[in-house]
């Protein structure tokens, strides 16, 4: 019987973002948007403070290069 092979776990970065308390929804959302579109991240966790400000954390997979020779 042969041993199974180990499953890597995905490697992801992250990215904080802080949006000040008048930051209206809209513009939130098209943030959030862009940074997904042209960047790749996603949506890892969002916290609104209770000041009214939003602490964001966005997160995309590190894609590492296996050689092939």
């Amino acid at each position: 019987m042969t041993p199974a092979k180990p499953v890597r776990q995905p490697e992801y970065e992250y990215q904080s973002l802080r949006m000040p308390r008048g930051t209206s929804r809209n513009a939130a959302r098209q943030l959030l948007t862009d940074h997904a579109e042209y960047g790749h991240w996603e949506l890892d966790r969002l916290r609104l403070l209770p000041d009214g400000s939003r602490t964001v954390l966005l997160r995309r997979r590190i894609i590492r290069q296996v050689r092939s020779w």
